[in-house]
């Protein structure tokens, strides 16, 4: 599906409830409804700091921060949950530096829900600075190249001093291409890792999310599903895409395992954020999603908008004084021209990064009420086609 950069004005769709107090405690998910002509499915998470809207997209704040913006900046553009890494976070400052201080909301002031992942892709990314045996993987620190060691075991413990929302359990992530047997073993010690993460875990107020690997091969991902259910989670993760295979099969491959994982538990979709690549996905049944994509753009000034993506440095916008983009509702749009943003960017002024994370971090979230308001009348499918267009 060729989907570009854009989407329909939301129309005869109620806003989301949005609950900005903390929850009572406990996890939870509801089924709302499914669309009627598609897979897609709106749902409800609750968590002991809110509710979550899905299909939901989560802007990621690797270090405790989605970069550029404060808390209210991220409040103010929808978002309703953000992601943490538990990787970055055990490195620098520490987990029991954090949870002395209160934990993770209260350190970085955030009082919304918080997903941490498990740090199993930034160990991926290391390559020959990491050493992986079943009881766990010992690597080298990016930041001055101290051994370090994380087991399943650890990683529970990190991620429960920092008081996240949503936890995920230690895995392998295989690159791409990787060998049939390859992909069998690191399936199966991500199988074992599994366990031993639902063994350990302690606090039932903080969720636990078990992650199906499996490469690109179908059978793997299929049995991938099967233990993991047996496992039993309080919502299911596909992992492993999205690091380096051709589109189609990434797509493919969320296309023939969504459907096998249990309909009322969350289902969530790591690093895989395009616009296109999350409609795409929605309208298989996927309901969380996460990419630095946004963020990142932002401050490297490609700006997405209802037209088309737009580099802002170049020189066709030093006059123009039209809005990003008319059609959109953010503190940048409603207030300066994309000759002001050009000049900031171009001088390098810290407030352009902060005026492009705020209106790509609202197109996401924009994105995300549309697909809900679609799905929420039966026209997912009339949203897919327009978008195309």
């Amino acid at each position: 599906m060729d989907v570009k950069e854009k989407h329909i004005a939301s129309s005869g769709c109620a806003k989301d409830h949005r609950n900005t107090n903390e929850g009572d405690g406990g996890f939870s998910f509801h089924l709302i409804k499914k669309d009627g002509n598609s897979k897609a499915r709106l749902g409800k998470i609750i968590t002991p700091h809110g509710e979550i809207n899905t299909p939901v997209f989560m802007p990621v704040g690797t270090q405790g921060t989605v970069k550029s913006l404060i808390p209210e900046m991220i409040e103010g553009q929808g978002v309703e949950i953000v992601l943490s890494n538990t990787y970055h976070l055990y490195l620098r400052p520490g987990h029991e530096l954090i949870r002395n201080l209160g934990g993770l909301h209260k350190f970085m002031n955030w009082k919304h829900p918080i997903l941490t992942d498990s740090g199993g892709f930034q160990i991926f990314s290391l390559g020959e600075l990491r050493q992986i045996r079943d009881e766990g993987v010992t690597f080298q620190s990016h930041i001055d190249g101290s051994r370090r060691f994380i087991s399943p075991e650890i990683c529970i413990e990190i991620q429960e001093a920092l008081g996240s929302d949503i936890m995920m359990c230690l895995d392998e992530c295989i690159p791409y291409p990787s060998e049939y047997g390859y992909a069998k073993r690191s399936l199966d010690l991500t199988l074992r890792w599994a366990k031993r993460c639902g063994n350990v875990h302690k606090n039932k107020d903080q969720a636990l999310f078990g992650i199906v690997q499996g490469g690109t091969y179908n059978d793997l991902r299929r049995i991938a599903v099967e233990e993991i259910i047996n496992i039993g989670f309080d919502g299911y993760a596909l992992g492993g895409l999205s690091v380096g295979e051709p589109k189609e099969i990434m797509r493919e491959i969320t296309e023939s395992t969504t459907p096998l994982l249990p309909e009322d538990k969350p289902r969530y979709l790591m690093g895989v954020g395009t616009p296109e690549d999350i409609i795409e996905s929605v309208s298989h049944g996927i309901d969380m999603f996460d990419c630095v994509m946004p963020t990142r753009n932002a401050r490297n000034g490609m700006l997405f908008t209802n037209h088309g993506k737009i580099a802002i440095k170049n020189a066709r916008y030093r006059d123009d004084d039209s809005p990003l983009d008319s059609k959109c509702d953010c503190y940048t749009c409603q207030n300066y021209s994309r000759a002001y943003l050009r000049h900031l960017f171009v001088a390098g002024e810290i407030v352009a990064l902060i005026l492009n994370t705020i209106h790509n971090v609202r197109f996401f979230m924009k994105l995300m009420e549309e697909i809900r308001c679609a799905i929420n009348n039966n026209s997912f499918n009339t949203f897919i086609k327009e978008a195309r267009k």
